[in-house]
């Protein structure tokens, strides 16, 4: 059995005073030991908290007192690694960077469960399927004939869209991690005229804690120490990517340690450890690295 929990979750809501209830907020996680990352915006709520079990139940029973937060989603992982070493509550203008500020979540695509798209793929439906992440997150892992956009920030989702126009008669499904960047992402396809757009439920997160060993291939880029989610048994689904120095499949990533780099770069455990947590020699020879090494 597992030591800890990692819960994930978001809503999009009017949140009247973010600032206040980011103090708060942080107040009362400090006060019961908890660690993670939690956004708060006038539009709503983004975060992953990881505690223990006792924590994370505490957690979600605080965050259900809130009668704006009282239906919301946990997505829950277990895990015995350390996810966050440190809690932050932070205010921002969007609760997941997209830019996309003038499309109304009113025209967010409907969503598909993860029974129904494994049914999709089961039946050989004629669809096209995008992945709404960055280019570092697909690298290690996507969907079975998933479209991966070569972006390295959501806000360069409408020239996605735009690179699309040849499918907007098709059925599209567009994934993300946990589902918060595909209510705007599907939002916005279908008001550029793409009518025929889904969204997963709950994200890849949702779909491979269901159905592991089927169409999701490779890891599960996350946003914590824990650095990747590995779903799935079979050997031919494991890895969709290789180390940038020796070659070896793997889902493992680093950001390179000399801070002027900073980089994502695929690599194997062995290979970051000989390599000092760097992309290159020059690098290595930084004296603007991180001082402390860690995955």
């Amino acid at each position: 059995m597992s030591k800890y929990k990692i819960i994930s979750f978001y809503k999009y809501v009017t949140i009247v005073d973010p600032e206040t209830l980011a103090k708060e907020h942080l107040s009362w996680c400090i006060e019961n030991e908890l660690k993670g990352k939690v956004y708060l915006a006038e539009e709503g709520i983004n975060g992953s908290v990881f505690g223990d079990d006792k924590k994370i139940e505490k957690y979600k029973n605080h965050l259900y007192q809130y009668p704006m937060f009282a239906d919301i989603w946990f997505k829950e992982t277990s895990t015995d690694e350390i996810a966050f070493t440190k809690m932050h509550v932070r205010v921002k203008s969007e609760i997941v960077n997209s830019g996309l500020v003038n499309t109304s979540l009113a025209h967010t695509a409907p969503k598909l469960t993860p029974e129904q798209l494994l049914k999709f793929y089961e039946d050989e439906k004629d669809f096209i399927i995008v992945d709404a992440r960055n280019w570092y997150e697909s690298k290690i892992g996507k969907f079975k004939n998933a479209i991966t956009p070569q972006i390295t920030h959501f806000r360069e989702w409408p020239k996605v869209v735009e690179s699309l126009n040849q499918y907007k008669d098709k059925t599209i499904i567009t994934y993300c991690t946990g589902g918060i960047r595909c209510e705007k992402a599907s939002a916005y396809m279908r008001e550029q005229g793409f009518n025929n757009v889904y969204q997963i439920d709950g994200g890849i997160l949702n779909y491979i804690q269901k159905f592991p060993d089927t169409y999701w291939e490779g890891g599960m880029f996350v946003f914590d120490d824990r650095r990747v989610l590995e779903p799935n048994t079979k050997e031919e689904l494991k890895y969709t990517a290789n180390c940038h120095f020796c070659g070896k499949p793997t889902a493992y990533h680093i950001n390179c340690h000399n801070l002027d780099c900073d980089k994502i770069i695929i690599c194997c455990h062995e290979c970051k450890t000989i390599n000092e947590y760097c992309c290159s020699d020059k690098c290595r020879a930084s004296l603007n690295k991180r001082k402390s090494f860690y995955g």
